[in-house]
């Protein structure tokens, strides 16, 4: 499983476990150590054993991670990261240069739009707002100026909305920009957007990839070479690179990405269905009810429809609020695609950066990651914090 001819064949499960995995030879041990050296003996000056030479610019456990993200990706090339937000300083500082234009999604993680805003817009990064679902939108946006990304979540963060990958890099590529797709939520289990016809993948590994909320990290995976070596120089004289041991949980992370995903979904949909019935309940956001408007989409383009909740209440903020703050087995915390359930106020939590902008998320929402608990008991907690409205 470590030879590219099998790689491109084998199931996803079995990539997961086995890419970057070769049993250790001198001893056979099936787990690969975790090598935390900061530096490599040379055999005489610049005589390299395997190219390593300095922990920031290669470790065997980062080297191990990243071929097993191209594999799930479908990448030639793949980098790890010290967190999602310096995967995407990155990939932005190597591939943009001062006056150049991002199209951005209007939904999207508030994070990103800070760092692109507030940090990179200092750096004279450009960027434009729009509806993703709107190609005409999108088309003239990525034409008024010097556009060199559209950049998309899909499913997006909180919303849930749903973008079609290959129509946006038509799109993208008909006016010379390059497409990149956030990945996070729907996770390489459910969703390989190079396959669709992205250019880049970005992800933040600390949620479903990693999956146990103990390991921050991100990624970036592309396969045009010309583009990987400049995000790979970048990564290496600017250094937020993962540590040894973050790459190692995030590999043990990754392995069972599969089994997880599947039950993670399996929850979502029962959770989004009960609470679709409740009356305190305006909306509900999840890609895999029938009345969900990229329920068709999400159903060609993805594997599943993912373990991301969203809802409205009726009762507005004061509604929402409390039901957040009710809850005991969904977890009041930032964060997402653990194990555990988590409930999220986004307006005043993950997606505060963004209030007062036309990415701001409505008052009355909150977000839930639906874990792997069982999900009777999460609907019965659920219960109980509405019937507390």
């Amino acid at each position: 499983m470590t030879t590219p001819e099998n790689a491109s064949v084998a199931g996803f499960n079995t990539r997961a476990v086995h890419a970057g995995q070769p049993f250790e030879p001198l001893t056979g041990a099936v787990v690969p150590p975790v090598h935390f050296s900061s530096t490599y003996a040379q055999d005489g000056i610049g005589g390299l054993r395997n190219g390593y030479e300095y922990g920031r610019g290669g470790n065997p456990t980062r080297d191990a991670l990243q071929e097993q993200l191209a594999a799930l990706e479908g990448g030639r090339h793949a980098f790890s990261f010290a967190s999602g937000l310096a995967a995407e300083d990155a990939l932005i500082r190597a591939l943009l240069v001062p006056g150049e234009h991002i199209v951005l999604g209007n939904d999207a993680y508030g994070g990103t739009y800070r760092l692109i805003n507030r940090v990179l817009g200092g750096w004279g990064v450009g960027h434009t707002v729009v509806d993703m679902a709107d190609f005409d939108a999108v088309a003239a946006a990525v034409a008024a100026q010097r556009t060199r990304f559209v950049w998309v979540e899909t499913p997006s963060n909180p919303m849930m909305k749903v973008t079609d990958i290959a129509g946006l890099a038509e799109v993208a590529h008909a006016a010379g920009a390059l497409l990149v797709v956030d990945n996070t939520f729907a996770s390489p289990y459910l969703q390989t957007p190079l396959a669709l016809g992205a250019d880049i993948v970005v992800h933040s590994t600390t949620k479903y990839i990693g999956g146990h909320s103990d390991v921050i990290g991100g990624a970036v995976v592309l396969n045009n070479d010309e583009l990987a070596g400049k995000v790979g120089f970048v990564q290496f004289a600017v250094g937020a690179v993962s540590s040894p041991m973050d790459a190692f949980l995030t590999t043990r992370g990754l392995k069972t990405l599969g089994v997880r995903m599947d039950r993670h979904s399996a929850n979502a949909q029962a959770v989004a269905e009960w609470l679709a019935g409740r009356g305190e309940v305006e909306a509900v956001y999840y890609p895999g009810l029938p009345d969900h408007p990229g329920h068709e989409l999400a159903a060609r383009q993805m594997r599943g429809f993912g373990g991301m909740v969203s809802v409205s209440f009726t009762g507005g903020e004061a509604a929402a609020r409390k039901v957040a703050e009710s809850t005991q087995v969904f977890t009041l915390a930032e964060s997402l695609g653990g194990i555990e359930s988590l409930v999220n106020y986004p307006s005043e939590m993950t997606h505060a950066s963004v209030k007062g902008t036309e990415l701001a998320v409505p008052e009355n929402l909150i977000r839930l990651s639906v874990g792997i608990e069982d999900a009777e008991d999460l609907i019965a907690d659920l219960d109980q914090a509405l019937d507390r409205l």
